[in-house]
Formats: structure tokens, sequence, C-alpha cells
């Protein structure tokens, strides 16, 4: 089968261009390089003996796209590509609709029009809005609190009216919670262009010097120290996920939840970087990110019945492997 990933060089999309491969996919890559590189390309094929096909484009260019689908027979998409930092959402909000939401549209018109029966969608657990954890699909969405999140639902919600316009398309839409660690060769990982938004590539350019200290968004949240409380999941078990949907999507809507179940909170999360790693990351205690919500963790259970996945990797494996990127990559 060939399956194009869109957004295939950056941190998701590349582990999972890995695992594609090494469960014999044909892979073909569109990324317009805005938040990843592409020495990435020359690293996949470092890792699996495989140099994907390459399209430097812009999803919501539907004229390029459609060379892409034209030129290849295309059995399934895994769609990535798309702006990500909750808080430049509320920044920018234009940006956001503009890329997220076109991007999907202009893909599943290309889906529809060349016969394409299989969509895996990147979602998040962002599109629950401020909802009790742990977080089920079978809960009503609620708003979302930024428009990162929202431009998910909307995109969730464009995938689902397609669906069932279209009985051949068939949709997974994996809904995630926050993804962190690397590759175990440390050739790939989490590796923004700028100041990174995310807080593991921030954690690991302050305990490698690039940057003096990690900033804390908030200390006075209802949590077990007051800091933010997520469900941190490798990005190998993660990429290993899409796999899984790309097998078991045969007709309708599917919604799964792919994270561990567990909440972690910021400051557990830098203090077991700082013990398994043995290195300092000075931070700092600054005010609340806009947008950002106290609790937030998955109900996997779905996830391990209908497709048999199963996060296996934990906290001090994702610490670990992301030293190591940071160190080797």
């Amino acid at each position: 089968m060939n399956i194009l990933v869109t957004g295939g060089l950056g941190f998701i999309g590349s582990h999972t261009v890995v695992e594609l491969i090494e469960n014999g996919y044909e892979v073909i890559i569109a990324d317009n390089l805005i938040n990843s590189k592409i020495e990435v390309l020359d690293k996949l094929h470092e890792i699996t003996g495989v140099k994907p096909i390459f399209y430097e484009i812009d999803v919501t260019d539907e004229d390029k796209l459609e060379e892409i689908f034209s030129s290849h027979e295309i059995n399934g998409v895994i769609h990535f590509a798309g702006l990500k930092a909750v808080g430049e959402s509320v920044e920018k909000p234009l940006e956001y609709y503009y890329n997220n939401v076109v991007s999907t549209m202009a893909l599943s018109k290309m889906c529809i029009k060349y016969g394409v029966g299989k969509f895996v969608f990147s979602s998040s657990a962002t599109v629950y809005g401020d909802q009790p954890s742990p977080l089920r699909e079978d809960m009503e969405l609620k708003e979302t609190t930024n428009p990162y999140g929202e431009t998910k639902a909307m995109s969730e919600r464009i995938l689902m009216d397609v669906a069932k316009a279209n009985k051949g398309f068939a949709v997974s839409l994996l809904r995630y919670f926050n993804p962190i660690g690397a590759h175990k060769s440390g050739l790939i990982g989490e590796d923004p262009n700028g100041i990174p938004n995310n807080l593991m590539p921030y954690v690991a350019k302050v305990a490698k010097g690039e940057l003096d200290e990690l900033n804390v968004f908030g200390d006075d949240y209802d949590t077990i120290d007051g800091t933010g409380v997520r469900d941190y999941i490798h990005v190998v078990d993660l990429a290993k996920g899409h796999v899984k949907a790309i097998e078991n999507l045969s007709k309708g809507i599917n919604i799964y939840n792919l994270g561990t179940g567990r909440g972690t909170s910021v400051l557990e999360l830098v203090n077991t970087f700082i013990r398994v790693n043995n290195v300092d990351v000075p931070y700092k205690i600054v005010d609340r990110r806009p947008g950002d919500v106290a609790i937030c963790y998955a109900d996997p259970s779905k996830a391990e019945r209908e497709l048999g996945w199963k996060a296996t990797l934990n906290l001090e494996d994702m610490v670990r492997d992301t030293w190591n990127f940071a160190k080797i990559g």
C-alpha cells in the first residue's frame, strides 16, 4: 500500500514514516518545511534503508497536491501537516484557521476525486475543551479553549461530514495527548525551527545550555504541585498507533484517544528529566499561558480494545530518548 504522509518530516510524522516503512508500506511525504528540516529525509533513509518519495509543497495548494495524487496510486492518507502551538494560535488565529482547516479540505477533496478510501487525521485532546479527565471518545465536545483546538474540532467535523456523504471514504480521528521522546537511534526527534513552543525540546535546549532557563507556565492550578498535568506519550508509541489505525480502517468514522491514561505534572516531568539524565534544568515560574487547561489525560481503553494498541514506553524512556536525540540529532 502507498501511504501519503503530510507533514512527514515533522516530529510525529517522521516517526510514523519509520513505523510504516518497517511494516511494509510505501511512503510518500508532503511537507512545506515550515516546522521541519530536509535533513530528516536522509535520517529516515539511515534508519530504515528506504528513502521515501518527497514533495516540498504546502498542502493548502490544491494544484500541487493534485500533482501527487495524479502521479501515484495512493491507498491511504495520514494527515499531520498543520500549525500546532496553542499559545501561538491565540496570537495568530487567522494563520491557524487557514492552514489547518484548508489543508484538511484540500486533502479530502483529492481523496474523493481519486478514490482514496482511508484517511487518518492527526487530531488533539484539545477538542474536548476544559472537561474532567480521563477524557473519553464518547464525551460531547465542548467549546475549545484556543484557536488551535478549534481548527482540530472543525477538521474533525469536516471529515465526519465527508465520510457520511461518501460511503467509500473511511476516517480515523486520532486524538493525541502530549507526545515527547525520540527514536532510539537518536537520529530523529522533536527539533522545531526557532524557539520551541513545546515543553520537551525547550527542556533539552536548557539542559544543553542553548537557552538560559525553562519557563513553567503557572504553579497555581489545582494539581499535585500547582503545575499543569498532561498525558505524556512516547512518540514511538504514538507512531505505532497510526499504523494500527491504517490497518484497521475499513469503513465509517472511527475516533480514538492515543495516550497512556496517566497524568504527569510539568514539574514531575522536569524533575524526571533531571534525575534520569543527570543534568541541570534551571526553571522559573511565570504567568499561566492563554488557552491552557489544568488537567488533561486520556482514557485510551477504546484503542486497546478495537485496535490492539497500547502505549508501552514509560516516562523514563521518554526523557532518556529526548536527551539522547538532543546530544546526537
